[in-house]
């Protein structure tokens, strides 16, 4: 069934489908596979790059409130909701990632995933290098001295052997994989934040489910 035969009206009143921002992002780029237009400004340089929904409101505003859905699908139609959803995203501020956060979220959204926050991850010590024989495996070892030692009333120089560990993963791995999580649900946020004030969606309602700030907290 079409988002159209979704919608109804109660006592003349349009009914709009209520998706929280991560589905609606999902239907606008999946579903409705809208196309991600970043815009250009003569006055604005690529690295000062933010325009927020203002410029959206302002874009909307000059085509009379009606996006033209249907110039990326060579023909096709695409809902004007969808458009309105991918134009926020493309306002995305500096502040969080800009042109690279808002092509992010854009992307995650059209492959219907998450970031990758690496769950149940933790961190163990390991041998850096492992060798098979027919005995099995076994760490490798490196000479890290040499020490003097009397065996048989004489002195002998024998090497020091040890076995180079490493952390998997490594502890920055996982931190720097859940600040990219971190960075993904504030642009998010940001996102519901502004189709909600921006009140510029005709048949889809905003609502205020997020997925989790922080679901290794759990």
């Amino acid at each position: 069934m079409s988002m159209q035969g979704r919608i109804g009206r109660i006592g003349g009143t349009k009914v709009k489908r209520p998706l929280g921002v991560q589905a609606a992002l999902e239907w606008a780029f999946r579903v409705e596979r809208a196309q991600l237009e970043l815009p250009v400004s003569k006055n604005v340089s690529e690295e000062g790059f933010g325009f927020g929904l203002e410029y959206v409101l302002l874009q909307r505003a000059a085509l009379g409130c009606k996006v033209d859905g249907g110039q990326h699908k060579m023909g096709s139609y695409t809902h004007p909701d969808a458009e309105v959803i991918a134009a926020a995203v493309a306002g995305m501020p500096d502040s969080l990632g800009g042109i690279r956060m808002a092509i992010s979220v854009a992307e995650m959204a059209r492959a219907g995933i998450t970031p990758n926050w690496m769950p149940g991850a933790v961190p163990r010590c390991v041998p850096v290098d492992m060798k098979r024989n027919r005995h099995g495996d076994r760490a490798v070892s490196v000479v890290v001295g040499t020490e003097k030692v009397l065996v048989s009333d004489k002195w002998r120089t024998i090497e020091v052997r040890a076995c180079p560990v490493t952390w998997r993963p490594h502890p920055e791995q996982i931190t720097s994989a859940r600040r990219g999580y971190e960075d993904w649900w504030q642009a998010l946020d940001w996102v519901q934040d502004g189709l909600v004030t921006g009140r510029m969606l005709r048949d889809v309602e905003v609502t205020a489910a997020m997925p989790k700030e922080r679901p290794w907290t759990r």
